[in-house]
C-alpha cells in the first residue's frame, strides 16, 4: 500500500478520501495564505481563480513535504469560488458571508480546487505535479430569512465560497456540472490521474 499524507485540515476532504477507502495521515501546513497570494500577485499581477487555487495547494503541499519523514506521497489542496470573475475563499466574517449569499442566490459560480502532489517515497521519483478541477455550481434563490439562518449556523465561515454541498448548505445547491467530489474539496478522478502520472494505481492507496 502507498501511504498518503494530506496537507489539509479540512474534515470534508478527509471524509471524502476515507469514503474512497483511503486513510491518509493528516499534517496541517503553516502556510500564511493571504501573504502567499500577495507575494505572487506582487510578482505576477492578479491571478485567475484557478491559478489562486493551484498556488495555495502547492504552497501547502511543499510546506508539509519539507517536514515529513515518512515514506509517503503528500497531497495539498485548496478551493476557491469564482463568481463574475471575482475570487472568493472563506468569508472573513458574518457580514461578508451574508453579502456573498445575497449576490450568489439564484445564480451560478465555478468552484476551483487545486491539487498538488509530491512524491516523498523512499523509492519514489521526487516528482512534484499539480492540476485544477473546476465544477459549476447552481445556487437556489434563497430568501433573506434563509440566508440569515444559514449564516447564523456558522458553517459558511469555515468553507471556501461560503457554502457546502455535503453539509447544511446542501439544500441550497440546485445542481452542479462536473465532479461533485471537487465541490467538497478533493476531486477523486483528478487525484487518480495525478497518481497515474507517477505510475501508481489508484487501488494502491486503498487501506486493506
Amino acid at each position: 500500500m502507498t501511504s498518503l499524507t494530506l496537507a489539509s485540515k479540512s474534515p470534508a476532504r478527509l471524509a471524502t478520501l476515507r469514503s474512497a477507502g483511503i486513510e491518509p495521515t493528516v499534517q496541517v501546513s503553516d502556510v500564511d495564505e493571504p501573504a502567499t497570494l500577495a507575494r505572487a500577485e506582487d510578482s505576477h499581477g492578479p491571478l485567475a481563480a484557478e491559478d489562486v487555487a493551484l498556488l495555495l495547494a502547492r504552497a501547502k503541499c511543499e510546506a508539509v513535504a519539507a517536514k515529513v519523514e515518512e515514506d509517503t506521497l503528500v497531497l495539498g489542496c485548496d478551493s476557491v469560488l469564482e463568481v463574475d470573475g471575482e475570487v472568493h475563499g472563506k468569508p472573513a466574517d458574518v457580514a461578508e458571508a451574508t453579502d456573498r449569499w445575497h449576490r450568489m442566490r439564484g445564480r451560478s459560480g465555478v468552484l476551483h480546487s487545486g491539487h498538488w502532489l509530491i512524491d516523498e517515497r523512499e523509492d519514489g521519483t521526487g516528482a512534484t505535479l499539480g492540476a485544477v478541477a473546476s465544477t459549476t455550481v447552481h445556487f437556489a434563490k434563497l430568501s433573506d430569512e434563509e440566508i440569515e439562518a444559514y449564516v447564523a449556523s456558522g458553517e459558511p465561515l469555515h468553507v471556501a465560497g461560503g457554502f457546502t454541498i455535503d453539509g447544511l448548505g446542501g439544500a441550497y445547491v440546485t445542481g452542479i456540472e462536473g465532479d461533485h467530489h471537487n465541490v467538497v474539496g478533493v476531486s477523486l478522478p483528478l487525484l487518480r490521474e495525478l497518481l497515474g502520472e507517477l505510475d501508481i494505481p489508484w487501488h494502491d492507496l486503498r487501506t486493506p
